[in-house]
């Protein structure tokens, strides 16, 4: 079956792994595009500082992996990248469209969130650099969630039966 072929219900699920994937990589590039913005002033300052600079940039990274993750399963769990995909309902095309909605939103947030607190921890790096660790608790503090997004679309995706 070819993907125009699909029915509404396996359309709704590729959605959802589409959304996971999208929504969650954008929020990963807007933050690691902002924690790249402090992290260039800083560096025109004082280059030796690169490797936790670009430390601090790459966290916010994190989510984008989550949703393609969430993304990749989804589709594997459809059928849809071994071929044995076979129709479904409407019904069972929403539950994999939920299933991939706590990463798309949790991770695309997060993300967001997770590159303001690195930029705000690369200043920590640029006046007080002894505590740049702090700062990258910090950030930790907001992977969390990420993980927990993670996590119950993982759970979610595994119950769909």
């Amino acid at each position: 079956m070819g993907i125009f072929e699909l029915t509404t219900g396996g359309a709704i699920g590729m959605l959802g792994a589409g959304l996971a994937v999208c929504l969650a990589g954008a929020g990963s590039a807007r933050g690691t595009g902002l924690a790249g913005e402090a992290g260039t002033g800083l560096l025109c300052e004082d280059p030796s500082k690169f490797g936790k600079v670009m430390i601090l940039q790459v966290i916010p990274g994190t989510q984008g992996l989550y949703g393609l993750v969430i993304g990749f399963l989804c589709l594997m769990r459809m059928g849809v990248l071994d071929g044995t995909y076979v129709d479904m309902s409407l019904q069972e095309g929403l539950r994999y469209f939920a299933a991939c909605m706590p990463i798309a939103i949790g991770g695309g947030i997060s993300a967001v969130a997770q590159g303001r607190v690195a930029a705000g921890s690369i200043n920590i790096l640029a006046r007080q650099p002894e505590h740049w660790s702090k700062g990258m608790v910090l950030c930790i503090v907001v992977e969390f969630y990420a993980i927990l997004s993670l996590l119950a679309s993982i759970m979610m995706l595994l119950n769909i039966g």
